[in-house]
């Protein structure tokens, strides 16, 4: 196990109508004017915008709105925010809706505090500073109600970025389980795909030695394969939503990723299809993932054979371990595909002609070098070939 330093002092208050309290969680955490983040009609519609509201009235804690945070979330959009927060004089920012509206939110409080081009940060640059956030969650997804990380798509370009840094870890985040039963089947699958693409980029290691993340990754995707098909069947089961909130906000705060190298090749080569198409990240993820992990398999043919054993409940082949990593793959993809998710690029919408400007960009857009690296290093030529395998 490497060294490793972890700090993760979100506070969280989860179950019913915890949204109630998310005045007194802004008080508690020292805001005074607040931003109230949000995306689409559905927070509005369901009328929980309208309680978080009178719950920042009934502690006297005034605020502005920003609305409109789309799917994969712009960078237009957080520059509007940044003005907005100078303008007002905010000092916290409340972001209400999924893992986009909070990765905006997360923007919008590094680049209202800092002199330069938020974008910097989506370029590598270390986020040190930002504004207080707090959350309230309506899906279970992203993760980013408890991490320190958050993706922006640039639109000049559509370069879809990520940054990071401790500072933009939520102060709070709301976690209550019941908003989440207004979800369709589809937007609950994608949100099942990204939390177990989160857990799979931590478990593809270099390192060794690792058994109690391991353990705790394993957990984690068995949890997603018992309680998806029993969300997806009963969406108003409340125990199934609740188990799968906690195991998304675990997923990717990073408790499972300590001590370890990871992956994350494949959401970096999500992350075009999801700037190009506009497809639902966890869908496209769905599409990805096996694409990636029959590619580089045989880096590691141990490790695929163990994720395929302790999860999937394969056999193990030990005169053939390649089968049997096989055999784990196809177990995945087998369970993205049986919870609604897409299983090729037409299903996704990708088209075959586009792969080679796909692959460019993930290799070299945002001053990359020419390659992904991770659990493998992938050049240009490698990422074209584990398109093709998404045909």
């Amino acid at each position: 196990m490497n060294n490793f330093e972890f700090y993760a002092p979100t506070y969280f208050a989860f179950g019913k109508d915890q949204e109630e309290k998310a005045g007194s969680l802004i008080k508690r955490f020292g805001g005074h004017k607040v931003l109230i983040h949000y995306g689409g009609g559905s927070v509005v519609r369901s009328g929980l915008l309208e309680r978080v509201k009178k719950s920042l009235e009934t502690e006297d804690i005034p605020y502005v709105e920003l609305g409109g945070v789309l799917p994969n979330p712009r960078s237009g959009l957080v520059y509007e925010g940044i003005k907005l927060c100078r303008k007002e004089q905010i000092d916290f920012i409340l972001a209400v809706g999924g893992g986009s509206t909070i990765d905006s939110a997360k923007a919008i409080a590094a680049g209202t505090i800092y002199d330069g081009d938020f974008w910097d940060f989506y370029e590598g640059k270390r986020i040190e500073q930002a504004l207080p956030i707090g959350t309230v969650l309506t899906i279970a997804a992203a993760g980013s109600e408890g991490s320190p990380d958050s993706v922006i798509t640039k639109e000049e370009g559509m370069l879809k970025r990520g940054a990071s840094g401790d500072a933009i870890r939520p102060k709070f985040s709301i976690l209550n389980p019941a908003l989440t039963q207004t979800l369709s089947a589809y937007q609950t699958a994608c949100g099942i795909s990204d939390i177990v693409a989160h857990l799979y980029e931590r478990y593809l290691t270099n390192t060794k030695e690792v058994e109690v993340t391991d353990r705790l990754i394993e957990a984690l995707i068995m949890t997603m394969v018992y309680e998806g098909p029993r969300v997806i069947e009963d969406p108003n089961n409340y125990e199934a939503r609740a188990n799968i909130m906690w195991a998304g906000m675990m997923a990717h705060n990073n408790c499972c990723g300590v001590g370890r190298s990871q992956d994350w090749t494949s959401h970096g080569i999500e992350h075009e299809l999801s700037a190009e198409y506009d497809c639902a990240h966890g869908a496209g993820l769905a599409v990805v993932m096996p694409a990636v992990f029959t590619y580089t398999m045989s880096h590691d043919i141990a490790r695929f054979a163990q994720i395929a054993v302790r999860v999937w409940n394969i056999p193990m082949n030990e005169a053939e371990p390649e089968q049997t990593a096989k055999a784990g793959i196809e177990a995945l993809r087998q369970f993205l595909v049986s919870i609604g998710m897409p299983r090729n690029f037409e299903e996704l919408g990708a088209k075959k002609e586009d792969i080679p400007k796909l692959a460019h960009t993930a290799c070299y857009g945002g001053g990359g070098d020419g390659f992904m690296r991770g659990f493998t290093t992938l050049s240009k030529e490698d990422v074209e070939h584990i398109y093709e395998l998404m045909l």
